[in-house]
C-alpha cells in the first residue's frame, strides 16, 4: 500500500513541479555559485566568531556580505520557483501524514480531514489559523 501511495505522489503535479524546480536550480550556475559563496561566508563568520578576540569589523563585513548574497539568491527566479514548489510539496506531505495519522487513530479514511496548522496555544506570534 505504501509503495502505491509513493507512486501516486510521484504522479502528482506538485511532486513533478518540485523536482523540475530542483533540476532548474542545479542547472543554474549563477545560483549554485551564489549558494556556494554563502556557505563560504558562513564558514568564515563562524571561524572568526569562534576566536577569543573576534574582530567585530570582520564579523560585520561577513554579515553584510551574507545578506547581499542571500538577497541575490532569493531574487533568482529559479530559487523563487523552488521555494514555491517546496511549500506546495510540504503542504501535500503534511496533508498525507495528517490523514494517515487520523486513520491510524480509527477515523474514517473516506471522510477524515487533518488539521492543517499546529497551534501552540499562544497567539502572540501567530500568522493566523489556516
Amino acid at each position: 500500500m505504501t509503495r502505491e501511495l509513493g507512486k501516486a505522489i510521484q504522479e502528482d503535479e506538485r511532486y513533478i513541479n518540485f523536482h523540475q524546480a530542483c533540476e532548474a536550480n542545479e542547472a543554474d550556475r549563477e545560483l549554485t555559485d551564489t549558494i556556494n559563496q554563502i556557505k563560504l561566508v558562513q564558514m568564515s563568520y563562524q571561524h572568526e566568531a569562534s576566536k577569543e578576540n573576534a574582530d567585530e569589523e570582520k564579523l560585520s563585513a561577513y554579515e553584510k556580505e551574507f545578506q547581499e548574497l542571500y538577497s541575490k539568491a532569493n531574487s533568482n527566479p529559479n530559487m523563487q520557483r523552488y521555494e514555491a514548489a517546496m511549500n506546495e510539496m510540504d503542504a501535500l506531505m503534511k496533508r498525507i501524514t495528517g490523514i494517515l495519522s487520523r486513520c491510524a487513530m480509527g477515523e474514517d479514511a473516506d471522510t477524515c480531514e487533518p488539521e492543517m496548522h499546529s497551534c501552540g496555544g499562544s497567539c502572540d506570534s501567530c500568522s493566523g489559523c489556516h
